[in-house]
């Protein structure tokens, strides 16, 4: 979940609104405070509204939640007369992309600091780490239009963002940090996306760094915004940040895009726009669906206090008009949602349900409390991790095999991070054990839970132990503990071709069975040394994973 530092200095003057108000309230707005400092607070907000990634969004939104400004907030769009011309060349490496320009902004250092980490946030969420979607601000003053987007040889050269040295677009891709990121996004292609100005100077090197000389700093007035990507969500990401840049008085223009004839007839468009959508819902479904009865008139007023408009329709139906910056909202539910938030979810009385059951445990929790027992008496600790997951970690990272598996993928993922259901929990254990480096050793760690194999859910057992001598014998030895406290110890062991262990020091477990062929049911081993850099561990790490 993305957690926007707000400053109170900062998040009072833009709201002229007390911080022990802010402090009250924020959290109505199904807004987390992570942690309350002296000058500043950390609140974490769900990935699916970038609009509050940064200070000058969650000002906008609370004036609008508070009642000082309800209702949309509308933007003016001056021409910049400023074009930028899209070549034939960059539409089969990255095609997508859209410009604005702000002007007239009195940046300080927490101004930049929130415009730095909402770019970050908006690579992270909107642009799935970069590849769907990338933003690149750069100082206007420094550059000169109009624009040219094109691809080029790899061999080209610029100074890149933070370095004093000119580097080839090949280089960056090996030396530079960013570079070494995210240059699996070019991977195979012949020639990569560049923008540059009138007079040849480089912006941008899309999606992977700015240039050194674009750097937006304290004395910078003028933006230019681009953003690039695969799809139509660039036009989300430049919204939000427009928007944000509009909010310290900032003046957006327009920039007119320009595509060269080449595969394509000439295409022409100007950007930003921020035409709002508009989307229809029922009274009757409001209350269906939250549980209250409310009018017409009282779900306008919540609409407003969330920055949407309402226009009442005869049979009890709403026109609910929806801001160009809020990229979540794509159901008629999504509206019920900011209703129910608007109305106040303080104010929504809990029922007890009407009818009334005896529970009694179910008889996989017993098996997992008896298991739970096991672990912790052989002197490992429980965690509980995300059942969502990434093919990245599941498979590239531990060396195996997608194409063995079928995988139950996330339709609409909110984030890179979390686009598939677990079919293994090692990978999860492995990045509990990366995030906490800087704890002594020995770390021993268990989960028990679900995970969805060939569409089938299972509930396994897995742990992980690291220390300076972990070996194979340390973890048979656990492993032969635990399946003879599951009344398996007639179970047959055997080599294992596991990419994720290490050859020879491996093994895969099956449940012999007098009706038909043994079950495999688990593995264990020392993991392979690549799988244990992959995920930045720098000590012999052995595991398993059984189910029960």
């Amino acid at each position: 979940m993305p957690v926007i530092r707000l400053f109170y200095d900062d998040l009072e003057k833009l709201t002229s609104v007390s911080i022990e108000k802010i402090k009250e309230r924020l959290p109505l707005m199904c807004a987390d405070v992570e942690r309350i400092e002296a000058e500043y607070m950390d609140v974490e907000f769900f990935p699916n509204r970038p609009d509050l990634f940064s200070v000058e969004g969650v000002s906008r939104a609370l004036k609008q939640f508070l009642d000082i400004e309800p209702g949309l907030v509308t933007y003016e769009v001056e021409k910049s007369g400023i074009e930028m011309v899209v070549e034939a060349s960059v539409l089969e490496v990255r095609p997508y992309i859209v410009c604005g320009v702000v002007k007239n902004l009195q940046l300080d250092s927490n101004a930049i600091e929130s415009l730095m980490l909402l770019q970050e946030h908006l690579h992270r969420g909107i642009g799935r780490n970069r590849e769907k979607v990338s933003v690149g601000v750069h100082d206007l003053a420094k550059v000169k239009p109009p624009f040219r987007y094109l691809a080029v040889d790899p061999g080209f050269s610029f100074v890149p963002l933070d370095y004093e040295e000119e580097m080839s677009m090949e280089e960056i891709l090996e030396r530079h940090p960013k570079g070494i990121a995210f240059r699996y996004i070019l991977e195979g292609k012949a020639k990569y996306p560049l923008i540059l100005d009138s007079e040849g100077k480089t912006l941008s090197f899309p999606p992977i760094i700015n240039a050194e000389q674009t750097r937006v700093a304290k004395s910078t007035k003028d933006i230019f915004i681009e953003v690039t990507g695969l799809n139509e969500n660039v036009s989300s990401a430049l919204n939000v940040i427009a928007c944000a840049l509009a909010e310290r008085s900032g003046q957006i223009q327009s920039v007119v895009l320009r595509s060269l004839p080449g595969d394509r007839k000439e295409v022409e468009k100007e950007t930003p726009c921020f035409e709002p959508g508009t989307m229809e819902i029922s009274v009757k479904e409001v209350n269906s669906l939250i549980g209250i009865e409310l009018s017409a008139e009282e779900c306008k007023k919540c609409c407003e206090r969330m920055g949407l408009v309402v226009e009442a329709k005869p049979e009890g139906t709403m026109a609910v008009k929806i801001p160009a910056y809020r990229y979540d909202i794509l159901h008629p539910w999504d509206i019920i949602e900011d209703i129910a938030i608007g109305y106040g979810y303080d104010r929504i009385k809990p029922e007890i349900p009407g009818t009334m059951v005896i529970g009694e445990v179910h008889q996989i929790e017993e098996k997992k409390r008896a298991v739970r027992e096991v672990m912790t008496g052989l002197g490992y600790f429980e965690v509980l991790t995300f059942t969502l997951t990434s093919e990245r970690k599941q498979f590239e990272l531990m060396k195996r095999n997608l194409k063995k598996f079928d995988v139950v993928k996330v339709a609409s993922p909110i984030s890179t991070e979390h686009t598939m259901l677990r079919c293994s929990m090692l990978p999860n254990l492995l990045e509990i054990l990366s995030l906490n480096k800087h704890r002594d050793l020995p770390q021993r760690i268990f989960e028990v839970g679900p995970v969805v194999l060939n569409y089938k859910e299972k509930c396994r057992l897995a742990a992980v132990s690291t220390h300076a001598n972990a070996n194979f014998a340390e973890v048979k030895s656990v492993m032969d503990a635990v399946l003879k406290e599951m009344g398996l110890e007639d179970a047959e062991v055997v080599e294992s071709e596991d990419g994720a262990f290490l050859e020879g020091r491996r093994a895969d477990i099956f449940k012999k069975s007098l009706t038909k062929n043994a079950t495999h049911i688990g593995v264990f081993g020392e993991l392979h040394p690549e799988v244990i850099l992959n995920f930045g561990l720098s000590y012999p790490v052995v595991g398993f994973e059984v189910d029960i």
